[in-house]
């Protein structure tokens, strides 16, 4: 979680231990749970550049192998996390005048096998570049703000393409969205939408 003023690093590291402990159910082994803590305090280390290689050696392993593996092949509940950090998140961060943010960031890739990859405008390159795009919900609060969810943007020219989605390991007919409607899905799964069962109006309440 970011926060506009100092943060204590006691506090940080206290509340990031409970984030932990929120989602190692959803983890079938305790290997990858120990590893995507390490994971996510090497992303948050002062490294000159962050890669498998760098995230495993800040982590204390021998090898990048693990770290490799964690996102690729190990057996976790991937879209479960993400509801448990969005539940936590609006439990630490729940205020009167929260807000969803949307935004988008790139990134940039070579060749033409990751998935959604194209060549399109990315903010992160100022330009347009060989990439990728993926819409983000931040819940933002005068305690802080952090990210909740994410939907990679599938181009036309994928989702038009079975086969190549195919060989991508796409589920079958993932369908053209927008971004406004990757926003306007995310936002309907928030908390307080599902409770309030529908979109467009902004409750006095928490974000919960």
């Amino acid at each position: 979680m970011a926060v506009g003023h100092s943060v204590d690093p006691a506090r940080w590291q206290s509340v990031f231990e409970g984030l932990m402990a929120w989602v190692a159910g959803r983890f079938a082994r305790v290997e990858p749970r120990r590893r995507a803590r390490g994971f996510v305090l090497s992303r948050f280390a002062d490294l000159p550049r962050k890669n498998c290689c760098t995230l495993a050696e800040h982590a204390g392993d021998a090898s990048p192998a693990g770290m490799q593996h964690l996102p690729s092949r190990a057996s976790w509940a991937a879209d479960q996390v993400r509801d448990d950090i969005r539940d936590f998140v609006v439990e630490h961060l729940g205020d009167q005048d929260a807000v969803p943010v949307v935004d988008e960031t790139g990134d940039v890739k070579d060749g033409t096998a990751s998935v959604g990859v194209q060549r399109q405008y990315t903010g992160t390159a100022g330009r347009i570049e060989n990439s990728r795009v993926a819409v983000c919900l931040v819940h933002s609060s005068p305690d802080g703000h952090a990210a909740i969810d994410r939907r990679l943007c599938i181009p036309r020219s994928w989702t038009q393409d079975p086969d190549r989605c195919r060989t991508a390991g796409i589920p079958e007919d993932p369908g053209f969205a927008t971004k406004p409607a990757l926003a306007t899905e995310m936002i309907a799964q928030t908390p307080d939408a599902r409770r309030a069962g529908h979109l467009g109006h902004r409750r006095r309440g928490r974000w919960r």
